[in-house]
């Protein structure tokens, strides 16, 4: 039997390189190995944006076209969303029961979060209950699908842990072994930064979307940070201090054409806006498949909504089964 890995997303938005080299890439490659589910993290859209629910329909249909368009196939792997999985809820009650509060209040992504949210709504805001249970209802979608492993980046191994400790929580305390203790699978795919420097956000707007055109993806990397030593042409330049664009040859780039630009960088051969220029047109090439789906799906959004509405009943199934064996262990009336 092979093994299961269940991840998820929190419908944001288009989704940006960051997303498309950090998450799914590593996904497309796991899907082949693993028996996959991945979801569409509603609920946990509303831990922080419980009251901007405007654009969250369209926003779940968003994140499934990216995923759809950047190679998860709806063949092979479950692609489902949180909130049409009830199941998930009834499981975080049984788990909230067991977990103690420490270990919600630990837990760094919790602290993130609420920081964040502090930042934005000032040091006096409140936490909801909702945004205090996430690790719990975080722990639930994993081990609703009872998954083997988790496929997460290096900085998110500490939210495994708590799903790990919950999972043997509560088979300590109904005397079972039935939940598997997940495993993180790291990510070790590259990481990308905004066209400014810093973290790729869309609220930093620094971002390329998949959904960019090529037009616009052009005039996006015009603004990419380079070497700020520079100021002519004919400088020489210096090719580690580039603080965007040579990161991003190295990601797009083949081996013989990162070596060329450096060369030619730190000769004074090639100019900041040549080079850029360049880089763009090898980005639109490199994400031109994906985009060419992605317009498709956009234009047969009906069939979007069947893929979910399988996968939903794929996850149901799946979900049927562990719930019931958790009343059973509970002892549930």
């Amino acid at each position: 039997m092979s093994q299961l890995i269940v991840s998820g997303m929190r419908p944001t938005g288009k989704l940006h390189l960051g997303h498309y080299l950090g998450v799914i890439q590593n996904w497309v490659k796991l899907q082949h190995k693993y028996d996959s589910y991945f979801f569409v993290a509603d609920w946990h859209a509303l831990t922080t944006k419980y009251d901007k629910t405007e654009n969250l329909k369209n926003d779940v249909l968003d994140v499934t076209i990216d995923w759809l368009a950047a190679g998860i196939d709806p063949e092979i792997s479950t692609i489902y969303v949180q909130s049409h999985i009830p199941e998930i809820a009834e499981l975080n009650v049984y788990l909230g029961m067991v977990t103690p509060q420490n270990w919600v209040e630990r837990d760094p992504t919790l602290k993130d979060m609420a920081k964040i949210l502090r930042t934005k709504e000032g040091q006096n805001s409140q936490i909801s209950y909702g945004l205090m249970g996430y690790p719990v209802l975080m722990s639930a979608d994993i081990m609703m699908m009872n998954a083997n492993a988790v496929p997460v980046g290096v900085d998110q191994v500490a939210h495994i842990e708590i799903t790990r400790d919950i999972a043997r929580r509560f088979n300590n305390i109904y005397n079972t072994e039935f939940f598997n203790e997940p495993q993180p699978i790291l990510n070790h795919c590259s990481l990308i930064c905004g066209l400014d420097g810093n973290k790729m956000g869309k609220s930093f707007q620094n971002d390329i979307k998949i959904s960019d055109t090529a037009e616009v993806t052009a005039k996006k990397v015009m603004t990419a940070i380079t070497d700020r030593s520079r100021m002519r042409k004919t400088d020489l330049g210096h090719p580690d201090d580039c603080e965007v664009a040579f990161k991003y040859w190295k990601i797009f780039g083949s081996e013989q054409e990162v070596s060329i630009v450096r060369s030619e960088c730190e000769k004074g051969e090639r100019g900041c806006a040549d080079c850029k220029r360049q880089l763009g047109a090898k980005i639109n090439e490199c994400l031109a498949q994906i985009r060419e789906k992605r317009v498709y799906y956009e234009n047969h959004i009906d069939e979007v909504k069947d893929i979910l509405s399988e996968g939903d009943k794929k996850a149901r199934k799946r979900a049927g089964e562990v719930i019931a064996q958790v009343r059973e262990l509970v002892r549930m009336y």
